[in-house]
């Protein structure tokens, strides 16, 4: 498997698995290091403070936002409104996708 396989992307939608957070979804909005990632969902988790979380605890999901990482490279940081927006568009298009009998075949570990 490859580096990037394994890692998450910036922008990318992720689903906790592990602590107080479990089930909820988040966007990675920095790497840290090859073990751990900074997420943040733009409501309960803010761009200013978010949650550091090792790659183990969460699964990838085959959706990267592109308003998001494109703010996130230009800029270095992004709107709370555009994580929220990102994660609503997420769950709305995607998630209702799935609900309809496909499979979650996007779903990966990160690790």
């Amino acid at each position: 498997m490859s580096e990037t396989e394994r890692y998450p992307d910036l922008g990318q939608v992720v689903q906790i698995l592990q602590g107080r957070e479990a089930g909820q979804y988040a966007i990675v909005i920095e790497k840290l290091d090859s073990r751990f990632v900074l997420l943040a969902d733009g409501e309960k988790r803010k761009y200013d403070r978010p949650k550091k979380k090792n790659v183990n605890h969460i699964v990838c999901m085959d959706f990267i936002s592109p308003e998001v990482q494109k703010s996130l490279l230009e800029t270095g940081r992004v709107t709370n409104g555009k994580l929220r927006y990102a994660i609503t568009k997420f769950v709305n298009e995607i998630l209702a996708d799935l609900k309809k009998g496909d499979q979650l075949d996007g779903e990966r570990r990160c690790n």
